[in-house]
C-alpha cells in the first residue's frame, strides 16, 4: 500500500519523513516563562511518537504577552537557558525536528488556565492590565484592554524577532507565528476586535499591515533557509468578522514575504462564534487556501483515523496534517497509522520489540538478535 502520510515533504531546508505535524499545544506549566521539569517529560514523549515535526506550544515574547501566568516564554536569558537544558536532553534519544510556535495573546493574555476556568486574572489577583489593538474587552464582563500606541507595536515588533533569534541560538528547527485564535495578531487581522483610525486599522490592507511587520521582522531575524510559517483562523465564525477570501489574500501576501506554510485552522476570537463541529470540519479552509494560493499548508481538526488523514494529503487537501488532541489521547498515533496503512516510522531502538504480533515491520532500521 502507497501511504501518501508518510511520503517526505521538503520545507524550506528541512527534510520532513512524513506529513504528519505534532501541533503547539499549550501545557501552562512555565515557572516565570520557563521550561519544567513537565516539558523534560512531555517533549521527551512526543519526539519519540514517529511524527515528522514537533511544534512547541504557543510560547510568548514578552511577560504580558503570556495567555497564562504559567505559559512558556522565550523572552529572557532564563528562558532560552531552561529550554535549552530540556532540548539538550531530548535530543539524546530523538532526532525528531523540533520547532516553535511564537506567540503574543494580547486581550487574551493574564488568564487563568483552563482547567481553572480560563477566565481573566485582575491585576489585584496576580495579573496585569492586557494590550491590543483597540480597547475592546474579549467578553462583555472583562475589563478593556489598553490600546497599543505606535511605540508598543514596536516594542512588540522586535519581541517577535528577538525571540526568534533565541530559537535559532537554542537550534530549533523551524518558527510558527501564531495568527489565529483570537490572539494579538488575530486581533489585528479581524475588524471585531479591531477599531483603529489609524494606518493599523480599517481597510483590509491596514489591518494586515502589523501582523505582516511581524513577519518580516522574523524573517529578517530567522536565519535563511529555515521554514517559517504561519497559523492562522480563516474564518472567526461570525457574521462581519474575518474570512477566508481575506486569509487568502493573507497567504497570498505572506507568500511574497518567504514563508514556507500555511497552518489553517479557525475560530478563537469571539464568544459569539457558532461552529459547526465534525470531522475534518476546518480541513476544507485549509484546501481553499492551497488551490488559491499554492502554498503549502497544514491542515487540523477533527483529524483522528490514520486512512483519513492520508486521504487528506492524497487528495490534495493538504500538504501536512497537524495533530493536537489525538497524539496525547495516543501519543504513539504514526505508530499505529504506520502499522495500519504499511508504512514505516523511526523508533529508538529500545522500543524495537514492542511491535504486537501480525503486525508488519513498522520501525525503519529496525533489526536485533536473540539472547
Amino acid at each position: 500500500m502507497s501511504a501518501t502520510l508518510f511520503s517526505p515533504l521538503q520545507l524550506g531546508s528541512l527534510e520532513l519523513a512524513n506529513r504528519i505535524v505534532i501541533s503547539p499545544m499549550c501545557q501552562y506549566s512555565a515557572i516565570d516563562g520557563s521550561a519544567s521539569a513537565w516539558h523534560r517529560t512531555h517533549i521527551g514523549n512526543l519526539s519519540l511518537s514517529g511524527a515528522a515535526l514537533l511544534l512547541l506550544e504557543a510560547t510568548a515574547v514578552e511577560p504580558e504577552g503570556r495567555i497564562t501566568p504559567a505559559c512558556l516564554g522565550l523572552y529572557s536569558d532564563d528562558n532560552e537557558h531552561a529550554l535549552a537544558r530540556v532540548l539538550d536532553e531530548v535530543r539524546q534519544f530523538s532526532d525528531m525536528p523540533i520547532g516553535m510556535q511564537l506567540n503574543h495573546a494580547g486581550r487574551k493574555a493574564s488568564s487563568e488556565p483552563p482547567w481553572r476556568g480560563g477566565t481573566l486574572i485582575a491585576a489585584a489577583d496576580g495579573g496585569w492590565r492586557t494590550l491590543a489593538p483597540s480597547p475592546i474587552a474579549q467578553r462583555d464582563d472583562e475589563a478593556a484592554p489598553a490600546e497599543l500606541d505606535h511605540v508598543g507595536l514596536r516594542r512588540i515588533r522586535e519581541a517577535f524577532a528577538a525571540s526568534a533569534r533565541r530559537a535559532a541560538r537554542i537550534g530549533l528547527s523551524a518558527i510558527e507565528l501564531h495568527f489565529a485564535h483570537g490572539y494579538l495578531l488575530h486581533q489585528f487581522l479581524s475588524p471585531l476586535s479591531n477599531q483603529r483610525t489609524d494606518e493599523y486599522g480599517g481597510l483590509l490592507e491596514n489591518r494586515m499591515r502589523f501582523p505582516l511587520e511581524v513577519f518580516d521582522a522574523v524573517r529578517a531575524a530567522w536565519p535563511a533557509g529555515k521554514p517559517l510559517g504561519v497559523r492562522v483562523s480563516a474564518t472567526d465564525w461570525v457574521a462581519g468578522g474575518w474570512d477566508v477570501e481575506e486569509t487568502i489574500e493573507l497567504a497570498r501576501r505572506l507568500k511574497q514575504l518567504g514563508c514556507d506554510w500555511i497552518d489553517v485552522s479557525t475560530g478563537g476570537l469571539s464568544p459569539l462564534q457558532k461552529i459547526p463541529l465534525g470531522p475534518h470540519y476546518q480541513i476544507p479552509f485549509a484546501k481553499a487556501v492551497r488551490e488559491a494560493t499554492g502554498m503549502t499548508t497544514m491542515g487540523v481538526g477533527l483529524v483522528t483515523q490514520p486512512a483519513d488523514a492520508d486521504k487528506v494529503i492524497r487528495s490534495g487537501e493538504a500538504d501536512l496534517v497537524a495533530l493536537a488532541r489525538a497524539v496525547l489521547w495516543d501519543p504513539r498515533w504514526p505508530w499505529h497509522a504506520a502499522a495500519e496503512l504499511g508504512a514505516s516510522v523511526t523508533a529508538p531502538p529500545q522500543y524495537w520489540r514492542s511491535e504486537p504480533r501480525g503486525v508488519s515491520k513498522v520501525f525503519s532500521g529496525a533489526s536485533f538478535g536473540q539472547r
